[in-house]
């Protein structure tokens, strides 16, 4: 990349050069031009103080050039520098510079700010001309104006395109502006969305129950959460309404201010960019929610994802640090990503090392930290800790809910990989006694069941219910073609092995085993082939290679 950049720098210096007549060097000379590319060598380098450094040093043609402008406008955010990024925009907001989609929505944040919707609504106007529609920026546009057309108004503004969820959630919250106890119909058809998860939703129908005095309803709904499986912002809900700490939902949010309804709306469209991988939007449509409402500083987990995801563990750590240890489920959350992020920089042991010791120090951990823990010590291979976490967790929640029988499906992994089969077959068969149409407990068991040669029948059964369940994973499909192959039904083998492969292409394992179907078949090209594919495959220790080589050189049946 930086050969690429110095490779454009020469061109455009002996450009420079060569049409120095024709340009007016005060505004456009070489010291410029290497600031510039400075600059975004610095923000490919996530160093942003040192790309605002140089952006300053080129101001000349921040001023003559939309994209110089718009590169300062992003570092500026990035920095945190939201005012300066808007000051600078209405320096040129009536030159060619500052047209540009990011900074139109700079300036309507900056009037909704000021309560100046007639501006707002001219700037969102605005919006369309720059709009791409093969991106999000036609979500965002038409969500905004209706937004500040509710803002103008005081009435709901339906929204002219049809964007499934977005509409009802930009509905919830509009109801809410104009009437709270009207918006909680809304806020119960997301949370009882039975296709997506919008558990998230919960905390604003949570906040809303406390507005109308609805004590009940918030502690009965409270005490259905998953505490083991439930996201971040839920779990800290659940322990503010268990602590009766009600004031706290109001502290960070309140459907009556413009600014907190703009906020959670960019704070979705920084998650939407972030799915995507596109980091630097994401964090952009961050930090103007964190603007608008610095209150809700719950939201910066997305912002620590997103520098981890980029290796910027500095700036995660220091997004991490602003939890606190009174909020004890993003405290954990911010020991958790602190310990992955040793993990990356050093090693995994000095990363358990350090978990085990923020532990000790952890007054009385939560079910959520004792099932985290199980769960990190399965991932270590040290099976018989986490057989003793997992027990902790079983002692403290209802043996006949959904959440038990996971458990004991994780315990029950971890006591077949130890070799304990009769604890793992006791455990798993729990399990699904609790929840008999769980598709991953019945493959795991079934699976395991072929391998020991064990109830073949009665695993094909489980695999067969396990299949329908689940009809688009791979890894059952591979269950149920092998349990066929074992069973030397090498056609109805091929007919799921095909749909593993299919699903998922370059896994080793499947592709193993659909090679051998493929030689029972007689189809021996076809397999050698796939075996010849899975030697290509680097750093897998899922299949045996030695053996892959030996049925390259002299078949399946000769090994």
């Amino acid at each position: 990349m930086l050969k690429k950049i110095l490779i454009i720098l020469f061109w455009l210096i002996n450009y420079t050069n060569l049409y120095a007549k024709d340009i007016n060097m005060n505004n456009f000379n070489q010291k410029y031009l290497s600031n510039y590319f400075s600059a975004l060598v610095s923000t490919n380098n996530q160093d942003n103080d040192l790309a605002i450094k140089y952006f300053n040093s080129s101001k000349t043609l921040l001023l003559e050039h939309e994209n110089f402008l718009k590169q300062y406008v992003f570092s500026l955010v990035e920095d945190n520098q939201i005012k300066k990024s808007i000051q600078e925009i209405n320096k040129q907001k009536n030159k060619n510079t500052s047209n540009f989609f990011e900074a139109k929505v700079l300036l309507i944040v900056n009037e909704v700010k000021k309560k100046n919707y007639l501006t707002a609504k001219k700037y969102s106007d605005e919006l369309f001309n720059y709009e791409d529609n093969r991106t999000f920026e036609v979500v965002i546009a038409e969500i905004l104006r209706s937004y500040i057309d509710l803002f103008l108004e005081r009435k709901f503004v339906p929204i002219k395109s049809d964007f499934g969820k977005l509409n009802l959630i930009t509905q919830s919250f509009q109801q809410c502006y104009l009437n709270k106890s009207k918006s909680l119909k809304y806020y119960e058809k997301l949370i009882n969305s039975e296709r997506e998860d919008y558990s998230r939703y919960l905390f604003f129908y949570f906040l809303n129950l406390i507005e109308n005095n609805r004590y009940n309803e918030i502690n009965e709904l409270s005490n259905k959460i998953n505490i083991l499986d439930s996201n971040l912002l839920i779990l800290q809900s659940r322990d503010w309404i268990n602590n009766k700490e009600f004031f706290k939902f109001k502290n960070i949010f309140s459907c009556e201010n413009p600014n907190h309804l703009l906020s959670e709306f960019f704070f979705l469209v920084a998650n939407l960019y972030s799915s995507e991988k596109k980091l630097k939007k994401s964090n952009f449509y961050l930090l103007i929610s964190n603007y608008l409402n610095p209150k809700f500083i719950y939201n910066n987990t997305l912002l620590a994802e997103n520098y981890f995801i980029n290796e910027n563990y500095n700036k995660a750590n220091n997004i991490l640090n602003k939890f606190q240890k009174r909020d004890k489920y993003y405290n954990w959350y911010k020991i958790k990503k602190l310990a992955q992020i040793i993990s990356f920089k050093n090693d995994e042991d000095k990363s358990l090392l350090f978990l085990e010791k923020k532990l000790l120090d952890l007054d009385d951990p939560s079910v959520k930290v004792l099932y985290d823990m199980a769960n990190i010590y399965k991932n270590f291979d040290k099976f018989n800790k986490a057989i003793e976490f997992y027990d902790l967790v079983l002692l403290r929640i209802d043996s006949n809910s959904l959440s038990y029988a996971e458990v004991l499906y994780r315990k029950g992994g971890s006591f077949e990989r130890l070799g304990d089969y009769f604890n793992a077959d006791r455990d798993l068969l729990k399990s699904i006694e609790i929840n008999p149409d769980d598709a991953y407990v019945l493959n795991y068991l079934a699976y395991s069941w072929l391998e020991r040669n064990l109830k073949t029948d009665l695993a094909i059964k489980m695999l067969i219910k396990a299949h329908n369940l689940k009809e688009d994973d791979p890894y059952i499909a591979d269950s149920l073609g092998w349990a066929f192959y074992l069973n030397k039904d090498y056609k109805k083998a091929e007919e799921y092995l095909n749909l593993a492969i299919q699903l998922k292409p370059y896994d080793p394992v499947i592709m193993d085993h659909y090679a051998d179907t493929l030689w029972m078949l007689g189809r021996k090209i076809q397999a050698k082939y796939l075996w010849n594919n899975i030697m290509k495959i680097e750093n897998t220790s899922d299949v045996d290679k030695v053996k892959v080589k030996k049925k390259i050189l002299k078949g399946l049946n000769n090994i």
